[in-house]
């Protein structure tokens, strides 16, 4: 009678255990289906209305209002959401942005950015032939200093290895978010009668892109919508200092299904502004003077809420130095995107196929416009279909400006 009653104990304590894990995954997909992992907000507005759900402090305090100071980058709180205001659901990201106004851009730029250190893209041919190699050193580590001394081109790494006489170095390297030091020795190489370490670097890189949005008060601008990258690599390129510089188009590669495009220029003599930083939602810094090729006075932004599927404008530069306005379709939004594909943008222009092809590179930036608010730009396009491409949501640059 004891055993049965064990029995039936435990097969009553297996029974709660497994309603409890059902009822937290039917609550953990009741948060997702009812609640975003994301939502950005007005300063001042009152809590967004979830179905429903309310949003808590973590302390348990209601919030009534969203306020931020006057910076240009949101304040990010986190909040949970409660089922009736009683049963926790999940944690919610809110950016909360001030109702700020920007020139929407459309203009050609080129960018001339020198690296903080300079980076491995290759190693000598034959392990062996690389004593760099052989001491721990790999493609895509970031060489910061040599014996203690900080080294930020070629020729900063190239003087202190030749001149090193075959002794050790000790090589500091970053790799990803760790600092390494590594002893390397300097072999000899008999074809150039110099000491060589056995790895190929670099230190800069030049391009083309399209500015997104300048704020009118400071000439801050975004632009890209992605970052910049090493073309071997395709790592991230860590900014010492860069230069942008005005573009003229005077050529075009039209894009084709497995084969980009690309928008061709050159730079002008005059540099029109610096660059402050190289992120992966795109590149940031500050013109000297307001653009003569602006084509729209400032407008506001649209959080990502705001943006809807359906017709929109795209703002470009695909010949010379004037900004053409040309119609797109939204699609696809995904509202939980913090990245650079928060949506689809297909190109509907007759004009602009003709011409492009679709999207091709160059346009990367090119500020997108729907009932009257900026929200967003282009950053990548589908290989398999130019005129597709995806677009970032314009609060994700911001939130990501310096």
């Amino acid at each position: 009678m004891n055993r049965k009653k064990a029995h039936l104990g435990m097969r009553t304590f297996l029974s709660c255990a497994l309603a409890a894990v059902i009822a937290a995954a039917a609550l953990a997909g009741i948060g997702d289906y009812l609640v975003p992992g994301r939502l950005s907000v007005y300063s001042g507005a009152g809590t967004p209305k979830l179905p429903l759900c309310t949003l808590e402090a973590p302390d348990g305090a209601a919030v009534q209002a969203f306020s931020k100071s006057h910076e240009r980058s949101p304040e990010r709180l986190m909040l949970s959401a409660k089922l009736f205001g009683l049963v926790p659901l999940k944690n919610v990201t809110v950016d909360v942005y001030d109702r700020m106004l920007v020139y929407p851009g459309g203009i050609p730029f080129g960018v001339k950015l020198h690296t903080q250190g300079v980076i491995v893209v290759g190693i000598a041919p034959g392990d062996s032939q690389s004593p760099a190699y052989n001491a721990g050193i790999r493609v895509k580590d970031i060489i910061t200093a040599i014996s203690g001394k900080p080294v930020n081109s070629i020729e900063d790494v190239t003087r202190i290895v030749e001149s090193s006489g075959g002794k050790p170095l000790d090589f500091t390297v970053t790799r990803g978010d760790s600092e390494y030091i590594f002893k390397v020795t300097p072999g000899w190489d008999k074809n150039e009668n110099k000491y060589k370490a056995g790895i190929w670097i670099r230190d800069s890189t030049a391009g083309i892109g399209t500015i997104t949005y300048i704020v009118p008060e400071t000439l801050q601008f975004g632009g890209l919508g992605h970052g910049i990258c090493d073309v071997d690599t395709g790592d991230l390129m860590p900014l010492l200092t860069g230069s942008v510089s005005d573009v003229t188009i005077s050529g075009i590669t039209r894009g084709r299904i497995g084969l980009p495009g690309e928008l061709k220029g050159y730079f002008g003599a005059e540099k029109i502004g610096s660059l402050v930083a190289n992120t992966h939602v795109g590149v940031y810094g500050v013109l000297k003077s307001m653009p003569q090729n602006i084509i729209s006075e400032p407008i506001p932004i649209a959080l990502r809420h705001e943006v809807r599927e359906g017709d929109a404008v795209l703002y470009t530069t695909v010949d010379g130095n004037t900004v053409g306005q040309y119609s797109v379709k939204i699609s696809n939004i995904n509202r939980n995107d913090g990245e650079t594909k928060s949506f689809i943008v297909t190109i509907t222009d007759p004009r602009l196929l003709e011409l492009t092809g679709g999207i091709v590179q160059g346009m990367s930036g090119s500020p997108i416009i729907q009932d009257g608010k900026l929200i967003g730009a282009v950053t990548h396009v589908m290989i398999n279909d130019p005129t597709k491409g995806y677009g970032i949501f314009i609060e994700t640059m911001l939130a990501n400006c310096p």
